[in-house]
C-alpha cells in the first residue's frame, strides 16, 4: 500500500483528519503524522490543548497498527506531557514495541517544529481477529 493509499482511508478519521492531522509517513508498525496549530488548538492560557496532542498521538498509533489491516483498537493509553508546544506544527511518531496474537504496545513521541519534546504516549493495542 503507498502513503497516497493510506492517507485516502484514514481521511474517515474525521475527528483527526478534520483537526489538521495529516499523515506524513506510513508502514506496518510505524508512522509519522504532522498538524500544524492554529487558533482553534489553544486552551485559555494560548498553549496548545493536551486533547490536541492526545488526539494526535492516537491518531498516529491507529494509522501505524491498522497499515495492512484495520483490525487494531485501543486498549488503553497514558500521556505524559514534558513541555509546551514552542513552535508552529506538531509531529508525531508511533512505534511498535511489542506485537503478539491479541495485543500490542506502542510509543508515541511527540515533538515540535523547533526540536521540543512535548509528549510521550504509550499504547496497548487489542488486535481482533477476523
Amino acid at each position: 500500500m503507498n502513503l497516497q493509499e493510506v492517507q485516502e482511508i484514514f481521511r474517515g478519521d474525521r475527528f483527526a483528519t478534520e483537526m489538521g492531522a495529516e499523515i506524513l509517513e506510513a508502514e506496518q508498525g510505524r508512522a509519522r503524522c504532522a498538524l500544524t496549530i492554529g487558533p482553534g488548538h489553544r486552551n485559555a492560557a494560548g498553549g496548545v490543548m493536551g486533547g490536541v496532542l492526545f488526539t494526535l498521538a492516537d491518531f498516529a498509533f491507529a494509522v501505524a497498527a491498522n497499515y495492512s489491516r484495520m483490525n487494531t483498537v485501543s486498549l488503553g493509553s497514558q500521556i505524559a506531557y514534558l513541555s509546551g508546544v514552542k513552535g508552529e506544527r506538531i509531529f508525531a511518531e508511533a512505534v511498535c514495541v511489542k506485537a503478539g496474537r491479541s495485543t500490542c504496545y506502542y510509543t508515541v513521541d511527540i515533538t515540535d517544529d523547533l526540536g521540543t519534546r512535548v509528549a510521550q504516549v504509550t499504547t496497548t493495542g487489542f488486535i481482533r481477529n477476523g
